[in-house]
């Protein structure tokens, strides 16, 4: 035994030398088609820095790979990103709107003013496709979770008396925002666009709410299972479904050239609708089988199956027009829950998409956000209005109509503050509205200004009107909206 690394060393060495050998003797062969050999010789006798400079050259020109610059991409956005909600968690906000931030530090408005060819390096123009891509295939991911957290049992034995109570948070937010888009159109609406097509984004940019991060807030001060917490997450849900609708509606309107085209898409979309509300979710727990439902550990069978039906639903609505994230929304709001299928399913999902795909979502929205197109004070009142509208008609409409159905002021403004929490739900919105040409980059900045700010500002609002002041948040805890 003790002669093997002996022999082994012998082996490769010959090995080695032969094949070195043969290379040697074929070098002096002549090119296929007369193409010139290159001087070996002066090859060989070349300068050491000269080389040193070339392989310098050879690692730059594979960091400028498309393959090489993702990889890039992503270290940079996945490290910043944890890193920036981590310690938003410790300060006691949401760890996403941490991420939301790192997302425009490293965009133009931070990374690229402080080092423009850094920035140009590791995010050049070229490369963000790849990067909006991979973004939106996160955001499906995500819509796809969001769909299976929406507990449908609960919401339709408490949604017909909290319905009024939803509606409300939904209707007069929507009102201010359409109300908002008038005197705005005329500098703020992007070029071509329609008064009723920026209206109706305006309105669902004030109307939003993130239901997932507003469970989790409820989760972390120990209110979830309080009569508060019962009404806030039935009324997030109510919300978010008849939100996410009329976005589904002011889609179909914005991509229609007349009015038998918007009609035409809305059927299409009620067709879709009940395609798999009425066929698909009855056929799915046949399709899968009991057994496979009561698995702890879904097979990797039951998980390409669960796909297939996210991105066929998602190809679906994005053929329709409406956004391939209503597909995947709906897929996962009809998945089965039985023996707990849809947490088993959601682990696995939720955990993919928001450590690696989420961030770059929030870095592609940062990237597109300028906010050094709000270089005047009418840019940054502009924005502050925004924000002050936007709080008042969704934690003021909310807190009203609780209030008229018999909670207290306490409450009603703690459940109005939980419903002004916004995050990446309205950067979803406010990206399909960039991305149709509705939003200028100007008015695309301060609505992401606005997001943020309503977000960070749950936490303060809900300890200001009485809620317990959350316990000590964990860096790992990221809350998802």
């Amino acid at each position: 035994m003790k002669r093997v690394p002996f022999y082994y060393f012998v082996v490769i060495g010959l090995v080695v030398l032969m094949i070195a050998g043969v290379i040697r003797l074929g070098s002096s062969l002549p090119s296929p088609g007369g193409i010139a050999e290159p001087d070996t010789v002066a090859t060989e006798n070349a300068a050491v820095g000269s080389v040193w400079e070339a392989a310098l050259a050879g690692i730059g020109e594979n960091f400028s790979h498309p393959l090489g610059r993702l990889f890039l991409q992503l270290l940079v956005i996945i490290g910043v990103s944890r890193l920036t909600g981590q310690l938003f968690a410790r300060l006691g906000q949401p760890a996403v709107v941490g991420e939301m931030a790192a997302g425009i530090l490293l965009g133009p408005s931070l990374f690229g003013l402080l080092s423009p060819g850094g920035f140009a390096f590791v995010f050049p123009e070229s490369s963000l496709e790849a990067l909006k891509l991979l973004s939106q295939v996160g955001v499906c991911l995500f819509m796809f979770a969001v769909g299976m957290e929406l507990d449908w049992n609960h919401v339709r034995h408490k949604a017909q008396a909290l319905l009024a109570m939803s509606h409300a948070g939904i209707v007069f937010p929507y009102l201010l925002g359409v109300l908002l888009a008038w005197p705005l159109f005329g500098s703020l609406a992007g070029p071509g666009t329609t008064f009723t097509a920026f209206a109706l984004f305006m309105g669902i940019s004030m109307s939003i709410t993130a239901f997932p991060v507003l469970a989790r807030i409820l989760q972390d001060r120990g209110l979830t299972k309080t009569p508060l917490g019962h009404t806030a997450l039935t009324c997030a849900a109510v919300g978010d479904v008849t939100a996410w609708s009329i976005l589904a509606f002011a889609v179909a309107i914005a991509q229609a050239s007349s009015l038998g085209g918007v009609a035409v898409n809305l059927i299409f979309v009620l067709v879709f609708v009940v395609a798999m509300v009425w066929g698909v979710r009855k056929a799915l727990p046949a399709l899968l089988g009991e057994r496979r439902l009561a698995s702890n550990e879904p097979s990797k069978g039951t998980l390409a199956a669960v796909l297939c039906v996210v991105v066929a639903a998602a190809l679906c609505t994005e053929a329709i027009g409406i956004h391939a994230l209503f597909g995947a929304f709906l897929a996962g709001a009809i998945m089965p829950d039985r023996h707990g299928f849809r947490h088993k399913i959601n682990v696995r999902v939720e955990n993919f998409s928001t450590v690696l795909l989420l961030p770059l979502f929030f870095a592609y929205t940062g990237l597109r956000t300028h906010i050094g197109l709000l270089d005047d004070l009418e840019g940054w009142l502009l924005c502050l209005l925004i924000i002050a509208v936007a709080t008042l008609g969704k934690l003021g409409g909310s807190a009203v109509a609780a209030r008229f159905t018999g909670m207290g002021w306490r409450d009603s403004l703690q459940l109005g503050a939980l419903m002004n929490t916004r995050g990446l739900m309205e950067l979803i919105a406010l990206n399909i509205g960039y991305d149709l040409g509705i939003l200028s980059p100007r008015i695309f900045a301060m609505l992401v200004i606005m997001a943020l700010a309503t977000t960070m500002l749950t936490g303060p609002l809900l300890t200001l009107f009485g809620g317990r002041k959350a316990d000590a948040a964990s860096p790992d805890g990221a809350m998802r909206a």
